[in-house]
């Protein structure tokens, strides 16, 4: 059974922000890890791709949500 995703709520924090916290989250957790990212950021939309290419993450899901956006995110084995 596979265990249930993390949410990180980064919700109300604006740029760079979501990203410098995702990205020090993510190096915390194991390669293959998954973590949903939710943000109010309108640049979410935009850095949290970027961020996932850059840094060898996969970015699996993305989805507006009531105010923001969600993101889903699997950690990258190299990152």
């Amino acid at each position: 059974m596979a265990k249930p995703i993390s949410v990180y709520d980064l919700k109300g924090l604006n740029c760079p922000l979501p990203v410098l916290k995702a990205k020090k989250r993510l190096a915390a957790m194991r390669p293959g890890s998954r973590l949903w990212l939710e943000t109010t950021d309108p640049l979410a939309v935009i850095d949290i791709p970027a961020f996932c290419s850059d840094a060898g993450h996969q970015l699996l899901e993305t989805s507006a949500s009531s105010g923001g956006h969600r993101f889903l995110v699997e950690r990258g084995s190299n990152a």
